[in-house]
């Protein structure tokens, strides 16, 4: 089995990405196929994430999914995850939250971390919780667009994730933002309505304003902060 440790020898498949799903079923198809249960997928719910659960669902209806409840997110977030659960009712939806609550942080690291000191906030309420989900697998689903941002262009479909010593397979990597709300709208999907009101990319509420830079889907994530990633897709 491909697994972190086994990298070096075993053989990676290819994918085409000439095809409607531009190689993600294929690709999705494959991993099921190989991992089984050794396989979840770290979902934050934004449209990448609904459209990618619909393809996950064709292939695997019990798949297993995480989200990184941070305790911060928009009340429309966990609307979206509540209307996700009630259309795939054999999904295995997963809220992993942070060891310490945010009374808890904010004792240890004064209040509003998120403003202070945003790469620790992350570290202790996204990294740690996903180390801990990854524990027991030896791969992870992201939905990893190559056209969200230039440190994104690189992803294959299958990656070795020396972060966490994973792998990390990315189904959507060819697939543009017109792609993913054509899927959307085609297969009537049920998405975050944040979306329709400027926000393209969804994080925690504190952190995430609407885009002000409609050739950067993610200018409105951490805003005049210099800080582009949470920290979970950086080597």
């Amino acid at each position: 089995m491909l697994t972190y440790e086994t990298w070096d020898t075993e053989e990676k498949p290819l994918f085409s990405s000439e095809n409607e799903t531009k190689g993600a079923l294929d690709v999705l198809a494959w991993a099921y196929d190989h991992y089984q249960d050794d396989l979840i997928y770290a979902c934050s719910f934004g449209i990448e994430g609904i459209v990618l659960i619909d393809l996950i669902s064709k292939v695997r209806e019990d798949a297993k999914i995480v989200f990184l409840d941070t305790e911060l997110h928009f009340p429309e977030t966990y609307e979206t995850i509540e209307k996700v659960q009630k259309k795939y009712p054999n999904l295995k939806i997963h809220l992993q939250k942070p060891n310490l609550s945010l009374t808890e942080q904010e004792t240890t690291f004064g209040s509003e971390l998120w403003k202070k000191d945003p790469n620790q906030c992350c570290q202790l309420r996204k990294i740690i919780p996903l180390r801990e989900a990854l524990n027991d697998v030896s791969a992870w689903i992201s939905g990893l667009r190559r056209e969200q941002s230039p440190t994104r262009q690189h992803v294959q479909f299958i990656n070795l994730d020396k972060k966490f010593q994973k792998i990390k397979i990315c189904p959507l990597i060819y697939w543009s933002w017109k792609d993913i709300w054509r899927y959307a709208h085609r297969h009537h999907l049920s998405y975050n309505p944040l979306h329709d009101r400027g926000y393209p990319s969804i994080g925690c509420a504190p952190c995430t304003s609407p885009a002000y830079n409609l050739e950067d889907l993610r200018s409105g994530r951490w805003a005049g902060q210099g800080k582009i990633e949470c920290g979970l897709h950086e080597s």
